[in-house]
């Protein structure tokens, strides 16, 4: 494994252990999946350009694209879950009581 690899598999880890075990406050989940989907978009966009194949140059734009869409999704979630119940820490939230 070259130490390219290295960092973004290790990034992307360490994105999935922070979003695994540091749940508090919905802002920090937010981070993680963000880290996690910028390690994603660079080790995409380096194998497309690694592997010299044309026809795969528009995956890395496409994850892009659904990360914006992740990240205004969670935004909202999270003004709205702040607005409703006054803070964004995930214990605070129940399904149940919706």
């Amino acid at each position: 494994m070259t130490p390219v690899h290295f960092a973004f598999s290790s990034a992307f880890l360490l994105g999935l252990t922070g979003l695994a075990f540091h749940r508090t406050h919905l802002l920090s989940a937010l981070l993680c999946l963000e880290g996690m989907m910028l390690s994603l978009f660079i080790a995409l966009s380096l194998w497309t350009l690694q592997l010299g194949a044309t026809s795969f140059s528009a995956a890395p734009m496409l994850l892009l694209a659904f990360s914006a869409c992740e990240a205004s999704a969670g935004l909202a979630l999270l003004v709205a879950t702040a607005r409703t119940h006054g803070t964004d820490r995930l214990q605070n939230l129940n399904l149940l009581q919706c």
